[in-house]
């Protein structure tokens, strides 16, 4: 598998659903300008997905008070999207937009299809506002996230995004102190 850390997203264009509004389409120049997450999973009406959903839904306000936006994206369409969000408490709560990657372009792009199931495995990625890929993890079908970690993990690229002189340490919060890479760090941490 090719590395995807520092790739430009390539040109897309999907379909969407968001609880409110019409549907409509998404392409690669509406995620560039902040911060966002692609937060691939499997299929709407499973288990884990739904847990998964809900998790992200509460912790949306904090996505964007970071300034980043999150879109789901699974291979179903915007329809059943639609209509998981009307029926299933868990997904009710979700107020980001939800992807139909239908054609699996999105999938493919960023190697997280499963040919034989026509399944997303479980794509976190964290995209800059020029649409380049800081940070990912991928899970298989039955592995749920944290989106509190993924909350981080957009904070800390922000904030490396923001001082190039600095990085982060495990478990690093913001606020939290930072290191300054240079040899007098070697061998004393």
């Amino acid at each position: 598998m090719t590395n995807l850390i520092g790739k430009k997203l390539d040109e897309f264009k999907v379909n969407a659903f968001q609880a409110g509004k019409d549907f409509f389409q998404v392409t690669n120049e509406d995620l560039k300008g902040h911060w966002s997450v692609l937060f691939f999973y499997p299929g709407d009406f499973t288990f884990v997905c739904p847990t998964e959903l809900e998790a992200l839904a509460e912790e949306y306000e904090n996505f964007k008070k970071a300034g980043c936006e999150v879109y789901s994206v699974s291979t179903d369409s915007e329809f059943v999207h639609m209509e998981w969000q009307k029926t299933s408490p868990a997904v009710s709560k979700a107020k980001y937009v939800m992807l139909a990657d239908r054609a699996f372009e999105l999938s493919r792009m960023l190697g997280v299809l499963n040919e034989e199931e026509g399944q997303a495995y479980r794509g976190s990625f964290v995209i800059n506002p020029d649409g380049v890929i800081t940070a990912y993890e991928i899970h298989d079908m039955g592995i749920g996230r944290s989106p509190k970690e993924l909350l981080r993990k957009v904070e800390a690229s922000k904030f490396v995004n923001e001082h190039g002189d600095k990085v982060c340490p495990a478990n690093w919060m913001p606020g939290e102190d930072t290191l300054t890479p240079g040899m007098d760090l070697v061998g004393t941490i």
